[in-house]
């Protein structure tokens, strides 16, 4: 992307696109420095030189139909997103674009109609080239499917990249994206960014709308959400896609943030949770360097504090797999109960859909009485501590071919899904939480740190992050191999 030679500053010096904001784009869009259709050549150029070997965006859309979208771009106005190229998540229903979700049972699947996300960022202008990967149906942080194959992690192609945001996280950090939308019920907006040196930040619940769909009014787990290399740009997408939606029951009010994400000059206190008490086993190098970004915190003039574990884990993770597994069969038990359909889903989503299945009211009515007394045990939390802060994951991006780690340091995960329990706090009661990249480990891998926020504090927390990226800006410093 680097001939993208119109892309100037104030001064008229050339800026390297590489190390461009989306924000800093859209502006020489909008001054008429930039025309959509070189943005639109410079993109599908990056794609074709590294998807091949990456694999994060699939069913990407007919080269030449883009350019002409594009130019028809170049001399029209259009909202905050005008000529934006972008690919989305491939679990959000997009209109006339294939929509898998991963499975075999939808690989032919193409949607009459957007979801609401997907509409407001249409509106906003944007261009929809294609999809990122994702896991069958979301499920586990590791992008690989029957349908479109694994994402492989831009720093080490023999690594996973994440998920279930896994092909947007791999796209932004090879440059093959500015901008990108992904969804978060366990981390999927975290754990990938932390394992693509770019941001992730997972809403408070309710600020991004569900869809009029299905049950509208118990399920408290997943959002979506923005991934970008700067906080800047998260607030700008976060405005197209956050706002009420008058046909869901819930929701919050969505004052727009794009420019007030200035860097966090207070001083703030950090609660440091570590491993929460041991419960939470972590490979080797994670807590060090998740130490280390800590002291640059502190050296930024904020506080930092050790806790000892406020919750009990193990109560946080009962709570979290019944109401998971309660969510994701009530979403997926009609492709259960079809024995043909059945024998195409992965074996994730048949224990998820079977224990869902196997549950009384009283065992979930449980579940959210332990999830209600985590929630006021942390906003009392919150009256001491602006900020709360874990690991974004307990392990370093693994082998692309492994379905899910069984063990971390000699501990057995009993489920699918336990090596990734760090992430499970803040998700479970619907805080905001932002991941900020903090560096590779000796073998070049990247790591995060998840910053969590008392509800509607997401402002606060990009404001953090935005100081965080101005005094590292690891995206820029450390970009993967296969970017020039």
């Amino acid at each position: 992307m680097s001939g993208l030679v119109r892309l100037v500053d104030e001064k008229g010096a050339s800026l390297n696109f590489s190390k461009s904001t989306a924000t800093e784009v859209l502006s020489e869009i909008t001054a008429g420095r930039l025309a959509p259709s070189e943005l639109m050549e410079a993109t599908l150029a990056q794609i074709e030189a590294l998807n091949g070997d990456i694999n994060a965006i699939v069913s990407l859309r007919d080269g030449e139909d883009l350019i002409a979208e594009a130019s028809a771009a170049d001399n029209a106005k259009g909202g905050p997103l005008h000529g934006l190229p972008i690919a989305i998540k491939d679990l959000a229903m997009t209109k006339g674009l294939r929509s898998t979700m991963g499975s075999p049972l939808f690989a032919d699947q193409v949607p009459a109609a957007d979801e609401l996300m997907v509409a407001r960022i249409r509106a906003a202008g944007a261009i929809i080239i294609g999809k990122t990967n994702t896991p069958e149906f979301g499920l586990g942080s590791h992008t690989f499917n029957p349908v479109h194959g694994a994402t492989r992690n831009p720093f080490d192609l023999t690594k996973s990249a994440g998920g279930s945001s896994g092909g947007a996280a791999a796209a932004l950090a090879a440059r093959m994206l500015l901008l990108a939308d992904g969804s978060d019920m366990m981390g999927s907006l975290r754990n990938p960014a932390g394992w693509n040196n770019v941001y992730g930040f997972r809403p408070s619940w309710g600020r991004v709308p569900k869809d009029a769909v299905g049950e509208l009014f118990l399920q408290q787990l997943s959002t979506e959400g923005p991934m970008a290399r700067c906080p800047q740009d998260l607030a700008l997408l976060l405005d197209v896609i956050a706002g009420s939606n008058p046909l869901v029951p819930h929701g919050m009010h969505h004052d727009p943030m794009h420019g007030k994400v200035t860097p966090e000059t207070k001083q703030l206190r950090l609660g440091w949770l570590a491993d929460w008490g041991g419960a939470y086993p972590m490979e080797l190098g994670i807590l060090d360097i998740s130490e280390t970004a800590l002291s640059a915190f502190e050296a930024l003039g904020h506080g930092v504090d050790p806790l000892n574990p406020p919750f009990s884990a193990e109560a946080i993770w009962d709570s979290w797999i019944t109401l998971r597994s309660w969510a994701v069969a009530g979403g997926m038990a009609p492709l259960y109960a079809d024995k043909e359909k059945r024998q195409q889903l992965k074996p994730a989503a048949i224990w998820e859909i079977e224990r869902g299945n196997a549950m009384s009211a009283m065992e979930v009515n449980r579940a959210g009485g332990l999830r209600s007394e985590w929630f006021i045990k942390a906003a009392q939390l919150f009256e001491t501590y602006d900020v709360l802060v874990l690991p974004s994951a307990q392990v370093w991006p693994f082998d692309i071919d492994l379905v899910s780690p069984d063990r971390i340091n000699g501990k057995e995960m009993d489920t699918y899904h336990r090596w990734m329990e760090t992430v499970v706090p803040a998700g479970l009661i619907g805080l905001p939480v932002l991941n900020v990249p903090i560096g590779f480990s000796d073998s070049g891998l990247p790591a995060g740190l998840q910053l969590i926020g008392r509800k509607g504090a997401d402002l606060d927390l990009l404001k953090l992050g935005e100081a965080w990226h101005q005094a590292t800006d690891w995206p820029n410093k450390a970009p993967p191999p296969c970017v020039k």
